[in-house]
């Protein structure tokens, strides 16, 4: 054989082993491989962060810093920095969405977790935590082989203020604290370096600032959609996540946008980027847009009368980052043009780089040394983090109906009929913004395992239209077995980014099948529903035969397993309901681009979320039923409150219902209280329980008619009682924002309530 020959076949025996298609990293700032790059002051990973982005600035030519507006940069070879893709996303794992993250044979999969929507329905602070930290060791372990970005655009925090959205999967749901509460975890997780906190273990970025939840819906899109909010709503539904995820979180990151709000883009908006969220908040990184949303303000929304208008409006209002490459095509014109200076480039591409320098990424190979040196592909994907993903998985299932008590069923003496579009599903299971994943369990691969299963789909696909339906053959399956378990719901086909609902009923004829199938079963009839909102199951919920109903949201790579878990009595669900279901009539009557939160009796409009919907909902925010019986018993707080204003203060003396938040600063730290109550679980098995603490104010300035103010979630075995403390701050937890946006501290009758239990007490000064 010759020595060519012999070459190619090892070649080629390499090539089954390995990876082909990958290239050796290149790492910017590597002295080990090129010793000429330590006389650069920018590599000297001693100095400051900014000290080392400014000095990289002005070694660029004024071309080279152009191309740095983008989000696929090139490298510059004289300074040896790598070409870099700062477009990666972890909304529930690493994923391949943008570009910045890859997969292949040396890192085939990462663990998927569940959709966000499931997961916030834990009520789990840790577990957003540790959930955003195995993200980011998987994502450091694939950046040390070339295949993942340091920065990540997640999470994404709108308030799921719409059941429509076809992005509410996406979020925490409709409540501004616990959105805000998982914001602060989950960006924690991604980004704490453990031995030093001034630096990052990857990027976080808050996304989409801000009143951003209408993608297409009858015809409005997101790329023409101007939000009309008033202060009030934007000071306390819309903007609060995003200044928790930023001043407490410490987010590196923010995203604007593509919508208009208010009659301006809100990548155009210095009010809202260099004011609020530069300035206000105090942002520590960068301003990215929403992909090509700079692009949107010139050929959409027909903002500014050229590109270069909307380059320069763009960046002087505080953008750092185009998720594109339309500021960079114009930039230059726009500069020669005299609309922006080089100096507007020096500002916004020096924010990015400090944001790397914090990430190391200009410290050389992140395998010869640091905190994450020791990773690669072993940690992807490991026993530890596919564990996790099922553990969130069950944690978020909410159990809505159990009749008769008919769940958990016993495992290995039931035949079981396992129908649905649903019942086999892989992919679905993911969502969006999904990598690939380690591997599925489906409902079948789940259920299967513990009873005798007859599977039929019932129908092709979620859309189940016309032929796709196969009635009779799921009928026959249902007729004979011992119990039925129907797997329906959504998909991206009908709920997505891009895509929003218009209705609240199952899609297609899924109701059909649900309702025929039910009717002629031979034992209990148990729904199962996946997907990334609520749907009108009124009729479900009165049909008798059907004695059982889960919203299993879209739970990730191990959903099966989740589902059979909890059907089968090895977990008991503790999942609440993170959004509020509603009627078919809700979506019917109330315009989705209605961006009011409030009620207005005069048109009969009747507000949103739990905070202020007049309906009567089928279910609230918060619901959710357990296997065993929990009871709160006694809350203890005080019976009346004192502000300490001071003789000074004009309310002291005077007749005020309200206090100035602004006003009452000072004493706020001394205004804080304790709330004690008792958990019992008095039921036969053990069970996690989410004690949810609302507060309903005075009705002053049009405030909700109740918020949550805490939650904490609490592990009890069979008969034993566990006490639960709030710490309330008077000024932060009980404030309310009034009419014109400022935050108040409302005087008068305060009502605290923990399920059934209710404690009023006074605040006055």
């Amino acid at each position: 054989m010759s020595p060519l020959l012999l070459f190619l076949l090892l070649l080629l025996l390499l090539c089954f082993s390995h990876d082909c298609d990958a290239q050796a990293p290149v790492f910017a700032c590597d002295v080990v491989a090129d010793s000429s790059l330590v006389a650069f002051p920018f590599c000297n990973a001693t100095l400051h962060p900014l000290s080392r982005a400014q000095d990289l600035v002005s070694r660029l030519t004024l071309q080279e810093k152009i191309t740095f507006l983008g989000h696929r940069t090139v490298q510059v070879p004289h300074l040896g920095i790598p070409a870099y893709n700062w477009w990666s996303e972890a909304l529930h794992g690493v994923s391949f969405v943008g570009g910045g993250s890859r997969f292949s044979e040396l890192v085939p999969g990462a663990t998927s977790f569940p959709q966000v929507l499931l997961t916030a329905a834990s009520f789990n602070v840790s577990l957003f935590e540790l959930i955003g930290e195995v993200v980011s060791t998987e994502a450091r372990a694939m950046h040390n082989v070339g295949h993942a970005g340091l920065t990540f655009w997640s999470p994404n925090i709108n308030i799921f203020r719409d059941p429509r959205w076809g992005r509410g999967q996406e979020t925490p749901g409709e409540d501004p604290i616990l959105t805000s509460k998982y914001a602060v975890a989950f960006v924690a997780g991604l980004q704490r370096n453990r031995q030093d906190r001034h630096k990052l273990k990857v990027a976080a970025c808050c996304k989409h600032y801000t009143a951003y939840d209408v993608d297409n819906w009858k015809g409005v899109t997101r790329f023409s959609f101007n939000a009309i909010v008033t202060d009030q709503d934007m000071a306390d539904t819309f903007q609060p996540p995003f200044k928790y995820c930023v001043t407490k979180g410490a987010a590196a990151c923010a995203m604007c946008s593509y919508n208009k709000v208010n009659g301006k883009p809100t990548c155009a908006d210095p009010d809202l980027l260099s004011g609020v969220i530069r300035g206000q908040w105090n942002l520590n990184g960068y301003i990215v847009s929403d992909c090509d949303s700079v692009d949107v303000i010139y050929n959409t929304q027909h903002y500014t009368a050229t590109p270069e208008d909307a380059v320069a409006i763009s960046l002087k209002s505080g953008l750092d980052l185009n998720c594109g490459s339309f500021v960079a095509q114009h930039a230059q014109k726009a500069i020669a043009e005299g609309k922006l200076r080089e100096t507007d480039v020096d500002k916004a591409i020096t924010n990015g780089f400090t944001v790397l320098m914090r990430l190391g990424f200009f410290d050389g190979d992140p395998r010869n040394a640091g905190p994450y040196a020791g990773l690669g592909p072993n940690d992807v994907c490991t026993p530890q983090n596919k564990q996790l993903a099922l553990e969130a998985a069950r944690q978020g299932i909410v159990l809505l109906k159990n009749q008769d008590n008919v769940l958990p069923l016993k495992p290995g003496s039931i035949s079981m009929a396992l129908i649905g579009p649903h019942a086999n599903a892989t992919s679905a299971m993911l969502g969006n913004y999904n990598g690939i994943p380690c591997s599925y369990v489906s409902p079948l691969d789940g259920l299967s395992g513990h009873a005798e299963t007859i599977y039929v789909p019932g129908c092709a696909d979620v859309k189940c239209e016309g032929t796709s339906l196969d009635l009779e053959t799921a009928k026959a399956a249902a007729v004979q077995a011992d119990v039925t378990v129907l797997v329906v719901g959504t998909d991206l086909s009908v709920e997505a980014e891009g895509l929003d609902r218009e209705t609240l009923l199952f899609p297609g004829l899924q109701g059909q099948l649900i309702d025929e199938v039910a009717a002629v079963s031979k034992g209990p009839v148990i729904l199962v529903m996946m997907s990334g909102g609520p749907f009108d199951i009124s009729a479900q919920l009165a049909n008798p035969k059907i004695k059982g109903i889960l919203w299993i949201g879209i739970p990730g790579q191990s959903g099966g397993q989740a589902l059979a878990d909890v059907i089968f009595g090895r977990y008991n669900p503790s999942g609440k309901s993170p959004f509020t279901w509603y009627h078919e009539s809700f979506v019917q009557n109330v315009p989705m681009t209605d961006m009011r939160m409030r009620p207005d009796p005069a048109t009969g409009y009747p507000g949103r979320t739990f905070r202020f919907y007049t309906g009567k909902p089928l279910f609230k925010f918060g619901y959710g039923l357990s296997y065993t019986n929990f009871s709160h018993l006694q809350v203890r707080a005080p019976q009346t409150l004192s502000l300490a204003l001071g003789e000074e203060h004009p309310c002291y003396s005077g007749n005020c219902k309200s206090i100035s938040l602004a006003s009452a600063t000072k004493r706020c730290a001394e205004m804080s209280f304790d709330v004690r109550l008792q958990v019992h679980n008095s039921g036969d098995m053990a069970g996690s329980h989410t004690v949810l603490l609302f507060n309903k104010p005075p009705r002053l300035h049009n405030a909700p008619k109740e918020q949550l103010v805490a939650f904490e979630k609490v592990f009890l075995e069979p008969g034993q009682r566990s006490s639960v403390a709030f710490s309330l701050d008077v000024c932060k937890d009980l404030s309310v924002a009034d009419e014109n946006g400022n935050w108040r501290v409302p005087l008068g009758s305060h009502v605290l309530s923990v399920g059934d239990l209710k404690h009023t007490f006074t605040l006055t000064v």
